[in-house]
């Protein structure tokens, strides 16, 4: 378990962390889907996510998450991304806070994929609202396949990631 960084350290960590992500999603938003359900992709900023509630907690998680929701929709130039971005990360947020007090540390590759359909299930949600239809909700079933995929992708990448930063620090 690592221990807790405070101050200065824990806000450049957070920054450091915050901007890995951001360019992740950025670099990820330049390649072009490979299908034509709307939302697909293999979310792998999520890696960071995880990787931070797991390691430095939900508080954290939620701080770099947000920097990196509304700093992606500003750089991106996509305002309208802002709201379901929002909306997906906060319910995968809620997810993944029941998921880190009920996964061991050996456990962390599975709580990707759950944070996943979470994330797409609110994304789903806000377009209804936004579009005052719930007609999206025929893309659940294909969203649900691609995030459970995706998930267990950037699960082990953040479980892999998780166990590498521990050694280094030992």
């Amino acid at each position: 378990m690592e221990q807790p960084v405070k101050g200065a350290g824990r806000v450049t960590r957070l920054a450091l962390l915050t901007a890995i992500a951001l360019t992740i999603f950025m670099v990820e938003a330049q390649i072009p889907t490979l299908t034509t359900v709307p939302g697909v992709k293999l979310g792998l900023a999520n890696i960071v996510t995880v990787y931070v509630m797991f390691s430095m907690g939900p508080g954290d998680a939620l701080l770099v998450l947000s920097g990196r929701v509304f700093l992606g929709a500003v750089f991106s130039g996509q305002m309208m991304t802002l709201i379901y971005s929002a909306a997906g990360g906060f319910l995968s947020w809620c997810a993944l806070i029941l998921l880190r007090k009920l996964l061991t540390r050996e456990q962390v590759w599975l709580a990707s994929p759950v944070a996943a359909v979470f994330h797409n299930l609110g994304q789903l949600l806000a377009a209804a609202a936004v579009l005052r239809s719930w007609a999206v909700m025929a893309y659940l079933p294909h969203l649900v396949i691609a995030a459970v995929i995706a998930g267990l992708f950037t699960g082990i990448a953040a479980q892999a990631l998780l166990r590498r930063l521990e050694r280094i620090q030992k």
